[in-house]
């Protein structure tokens, strides 16, 4: 760690376009994902291997989404780290901390907030900067930017006026969770944080427990009870689930088990830091074909929550191995047009 806190940029961070750090061979050998953009995409047409180092250390204009620890400091890229030191600026949604990832890694690069409370009214001076050349990172509180936190429509309005926008991978609670959950990793949906209005709440998880893929939540740990009983009730208390804590932290945690247990094991359970919760998806038998009289109380139930017929016929058609004309000509006939 002592060599890593010694790897600093020399020149200060000056507010001009095309920074340039002067990095040691060491942070050099990791350069290669910030040449610039026209050599990364000949580099990357022509060969199917990993791309060499670029030979200059110069950080292109562009925004720059660079994933954060969620957790253990360890866990940056000698990429993410580059880019930090480099960029003209960098967005974070909390700049205290931020920066304490920043003065362990020694980083001066300076610090503008960027929030859910200020992102329209900073995008106008960001878009202009951008333009003007410079490199902006942006950063969340812990893991990629963009997902479930700010940067989503800073990165559609950048993509929109042709300005770069490069992704810098790393740390994802959500990827992290279902690595090591034990359940289906083949498909899987994210959804994130659930809508705070209770009927919407389950609404989205009526949907989820009609899918056959893993699926990803987050939830804040003063509203797990709340979760589970909810997804208990749409999911069924025998669908399995495993409910991830404190992720690369000390108190980590991964607990499995059924929606019915988990109701019972938190019941009188207070967690505290960032839950990550997954639930296995509807096992479906593409062998059997269900009855017309099951299809139909299938449609009549999600015609009685207030789905249209066009999103009733959707959720039926991809929770069974129904056909979506049968599914559709059935609902005609029960429904009507």
């Amino acid at each position: 760690m002592a060599s890593l806190l010694r790897l600093q940029a020399l020149a200060p961070a000056l507010n001009v376009p095309r920074r340039r750090c002067f990095l040691s061979p060491f942070h050099l050998a990791a350069s290669a994902a910030t040449a610039p953009l026209a050599r990364r995409l000949s580099t990357a047409a022509s060969t199917n291997s990993l791309e060499p180092p670029a030979p200059d250390s110069d950080l292109e204009s562009g925004l720059y989404l660079v994933a954060t620890p969620i957790g253990n400091l360890e866990d940056i890229t000698l990429r993410a780290l580059r880019v930090l030191k480099c960029a003209n600026v960098i967005l974070s949604e909390d700049t205290r901390h931020s920066g304490k990832l920043l003065q362990h890694y020694n980083i001066k690069t300076p610090l503008l907030s960027f929030h859910k409370f200020n992102e329209r009214e900073r995008e106008p001076s960001i878009l202009r900067r951008l333009h003007e050349g410079e490199a902006v990172a942006l950063i969340s509180d812990a893991g990629t930017p963009g997902i479930s936190d700010p940067g989503m429509e800073l990165a559609r309005l950048c993509a929109a006026e042709k300005i770069p926008v490069v992704p810098i991978p790393g740390p994802s609670a959500a990827i992290a969770a279902l690595s090591a959950s034990g359940l289906p990793s083949n498909e899987f949906t994210f959804v994130g944080f659930l809508p705070k209005h209770g009927r919407s709440r389950r609404d989205r998880l009526e949907i989820s427990a009609r899918e056959a893929a893993t699926q990803i939540f987050y939830v804040p740990p003063h509203g797990i009870h709340q979760f589970l009983v909810d997804a208990a009730s749409s999911f069924g208390d025998s669908r399995s689930c495993v409910i991830a804590r404190e992720i690369t932290k000390l108190h980590e945690e991964f607990w499995r088990g059924t929606l019915g247990e988990a109701n019972e094991a938190f019941a009188t359970r207070q967690p505290k830091g960032e839950i990550t919760v997954l639930i296995e998806g509807q096992l479906i038998s593409v062998d059997e074909t269900p009855s017309e009289d099951f299809l139909e109380h299938e449609l009549r139930e999600l015609m009685t929550k207030g789905h249209t017929l066009s999103a009733a016929v959707k959720l039926v058609t991809e929770a069974t191995s129904a056909k979506k004309k049968d599914v559709y000509a059935l609902a005609l006939r029960l429904f009507g047009k």
